[in-house]
């Protein structure tokens, strides 16, 4: 009888339980979506502040604005994490034709590449060796690379729902593609851009020099000219392809990451962490990549703050610095936070853009993972579909090593590869319900995980 007793206690505390957390989302759902603020902050970041590559005049009014933010929604305490972040600036706007055997020419539309070494004024003229991947480069070898540019013609996999997925497959040739066409002789790069459709957009990204092989420069074309120019080495009518990049790696300087934070009532040596990077890319606005992600948690807090939620454990939002190419602020949070000793118990990262809310990634251990899955009958009511297994973010990954939870919030991201990283990532091309309706859902799961505990 007493089990009994004890077994109706527990099933009427934990609906008592369901009940108030329920109340509580709503409340934070509808503070979000009416009164929310983070599309205003985009448009701050996006209009009155720009391109924010590290080491840009930009990059720094963006510490100091999001500083600003946050102390201006009332987080106890906000301050600046120095770190060292690479200056690569790209200079004059690229310049790329194909070479006719006539004489002929035909612009293409092309972007540097991150972190690549210019060309020089003279540029680089050479015949084109299009490869198809790795296996295709390494079969033709030096006796057909050397001298000549290569490119890499490996579209995005328009078959994966998973757009990361068809990312993650053609990322290799961007990041590692020069190098590995340096190898065999290669005196430049072409690598056809990351993108879902075909458009005459060029998509920048970073790559990695192999300190074993020349320092080539290189080059991302767009999809529709990576078209156009396998079509035009088919027919066998065009004679060489010439680009000019005037890009530069200088020292390194001083930036910031931005933190806010409201401290816990009763845990307030235990740390929930979410974030996005503050960095962007030069092309555009850097508003789903990653703009988004910053507002969206300086919104948690303010929500946070204004329905009076005091957490149980501290919050903190950070904006981290130079995710793009170098992640030097995700290593400083890691640096300081294991030099403190510090208890993180769980980390949010929001960057893959600010769409329509669709799920969570979740990276811990299997009964943590049960917990947290176990609430999702509390957010499948605004869209969240599923919590699965893996989850993190470039700039929280290292917190895995001080046994942190990690978790991203999954969008859909159908649309993400047709801005990411391009000119065409802009302020106007987010949502503004689709922004907030994200930021409410890593509000509600931070507050359930703040009150349950990891």
């Amino acid at each position: 009888m007493k089990i009994l007793f004890s077994l109706i206690a527990f099933f009427s505390i934990a609906a008592v339980n369901a009940q108030d957390d329920s109340t509580v989302i709503k409340k934070i759902t509808d503070d979000v979506l009416i009164n929310g603020k983070a599309y205003e902050y985009l448009r701050v970041l996006c209009k009155e502040v720009g391109p924010r590559l590290s080491g840009s005049p930009q990059a720094a009014k963006a510490v100091e604005v999001t500083k600003k933010m946050m102390e201006d929604l009332g987080a106890d305490k906000v301050w600046l994490q120095e770190c060292m972040v690479p200056h690569w600036v790209r200079g004059k706007k690229e310049d790329a034709k194909i070479i006719y055997a006539g004489g002929k020419t035909y612009k293409l539309d092309v972007t540097a590449l991150g972190n690549s070494v210019g060309s020089g004024d003279k540029g680089v003229t050479a015949n084109v060796i299009e490869v198809k991947n790795f296996d295709e480069l390494h079969a033709l070898g030096e006796k057909v690379i050397k001298g000549n540019i290569v490119f890499y013609n490996f579209p995005m996999n328009p078959t994966y729902i998973n757009t990361f997925r068809a990312y993650g497959e053609a990322g290799k040739y961007r990041f590692n593609g020069p190098s590995q066409a340096a190898k065999y002789g290669a005196v430049g790069c072409i690598v056809r851009s990351l993108a879902s459709n075909v458009n005459d957009y060029p998509h920048t990204g970073v790559m990695g020099y192999n300190d074993s092989f020349p320092k080539i420069p290189a080059i991302a074309v767009s999809t529709l000219d990576a078209e156009y120019l396998s079509k035009a080495l088919l027919n066998r009518m065009m004679k060489q392809v010439f680009f000019r990049t005037n890009c530069q790696m200088l020292d390194s300087v001083k930036s910031y990451n931005v933190i806010g934070e409201i401290k816990g009532t009763e845990f307030p040596d235990e740390i929930i962490t979410l974030g996005g990077h503050l960095d962007s890319w030069d092309l555009a606005e850097g508003a789903h990549d990653d703009g988004s992600g910053c507002v969206q948690s300086i919104e948690v807090l303010r929500v946070l703050k204004a329905l009076g939620i005091k957490p149980k454990r501290t919050i903190r939002a950070v904006m981290f610095m130079n995710e793009e190419n170098g992640g030097k602020g995700g290593d400083k949070y890691y640096e300081e936070a294991k030099a403190k000793g510090e208890k993180h118990i769980f980390a949010m990262e929001s960057d893959e853009g600010g769409f329509t809310p669709r799920g969570f990634g979740i990276a811990g251990p299997k009964d943590v993972y049960e917990k947290i899955k176990s609430w999702l009958p509390l957010l499948k009511q605004y869209g969240i579909e599923d919590i699965h297994e893996g989850g993190g973010g470039a700039d929280i990954g290292d917190l895995k090593k001080l046994g942190t939870v990690l978790s991203n919030i999954a969008p859909d991201t159908q649309r993400y590869f047709d801005v990411h990283h391009a000119a065409t990532d802009k302020w106007e091309n987010v949502s503004e319900r689709e922004l907030k309706l994200a930021a409410a859902m890593m509000a509600s799961l931070i507050y359930l995980g703040d009150k349950y505990g990891l």
